[in-house]
């Protein structure tokens, strides 16, 4: 597994948009508090391109995102936000250059399509906040310090509450996930995760129940859920109920597809598309210690770019 040199003053931090657009006050607002951290921050020129739903062009969001992974001096890579398009961004990339000079890639719900790609290359990224998640209430967010605490070297120790959902038990493998609606659509390509002895992470936002049932039947039936060490549950935000109601929480359907299986389960990891958002490592070793008592989640590194 290859971990991206961890942050130093000084570092830059390239800021792309790869998918949804975005209005410039929230990306400014971030840069800003990211040079008083001590960094230098490039936002790419077309950042604040509008193209329908997208960020510009697939071609000039590509663009913005190959001079990042080419440039050596870039330490970090921030996605301004998700949306979708990351797909289609990933499609246009060259990546001979990252990989002579790894940096950290950070984001989260479209930015999944990321993750599983560098999952697939044994490279590790973070499942982090994003510029409208650096601030509540005018006021910057401990999940934003978390994951400067992250990129600076701090291992992740996260003690949660427990959940009367959870399943007990104790695991250890690569951490591995992310939005539960882009990990399907994901299913069948080049990128679809193998989830053989991982701990999988699952959030999302906007599904009917009924959909999220039929997301983890697919998981189910199609052999991944029994292959797995561990699985963590995230914010399921905004579900939503068809007509005729299906009769079950979100958090409800996905402890029943796993029921028949022993591996130990958290419900209610903060991370997802409510803050508090905490950073997690994809792609790299994770640990949970699941008792009625006490949830502890813990992260380490050890290998360095």
């Amino acid at each position: 597994m290859i971990l991206p040199a961890f942050l130093q003053p000084g570092d830059k931090i390239a800021m792309v948009s790869v998918a949804g657009k975005i209005q410039q006050e929230p990306v400014e607002r971030a840069r800003h508090l990211l040079e008083t951290e001590r960094f230098i921050v490039e936002v790419g020129p077309h950042a604040f391109d509008e193209l329908h739903m997208f960020a510009g062009t697939d071609s000039d969001r590509a663009y913005d995102m190959q001079q990042a992974l080419d440039d050596p001096e870039i330490r970090a890579i921030l996605f301004t936000r998700g949306g979708y398009g990351s797909i289609r961004t990933l499609s246009l990339l060259e990546w001979s250059g990252f990989f002579r000079h790894p940096k950290w890639l950070i984001g989260f719900s479209d930015i999944t399509v990321f993750h599983s790609f560098l999952t697939s290359q044994d490279v590790a990224s973070v499942h982090g906040v994003m510029t409208s998640f650096f601030f509540e209430n005018g006021v910057r967010t401990g999940s934003l310090d978390r994951l400067l605490s992250l990129l600076r070297g701090q291992p992740l120790v996260y003690e949660i509450q427990p959940s009367f959902l959870n399943r007990s038990g104790q695991a250890s493998g690569i951490l591995v996930g992310g939005n539960l609606s882009l990990l399907m659509s994901l299913r069948g390509t080049a990128i679809d995760l193998s989830l053989e002895g991982k701990v999988l992470f699952i959030e999302d936002i906007g599904e009917y129940d009924y959909h999220i049932d039929r997301m983890m039947m697919n998981l189910k039936y199609g052999g991944a859920l029994s292959r797995l060490a561990g699985l963590i549950v995230g914010y399921f935000t905004d579900t939503k109920t068809s007509n005729t109601p299906f009769g079950k929480s979100a958090n409800e359907i996905i402890r029943d597809a796993v029921e028949e299986y022993d591996f130990p389960v958290i419900f209610g990891f903060p991370a997802g598309h409510e803050l508090p958002n905490y950073p997690l490592v994809m792609g790299n070793g994770i640990s949970l210690k699941v008792t009625n008592e006490a949830v502890l989640v813990k992260q380490s590194y050890c290998v360095e770019a």
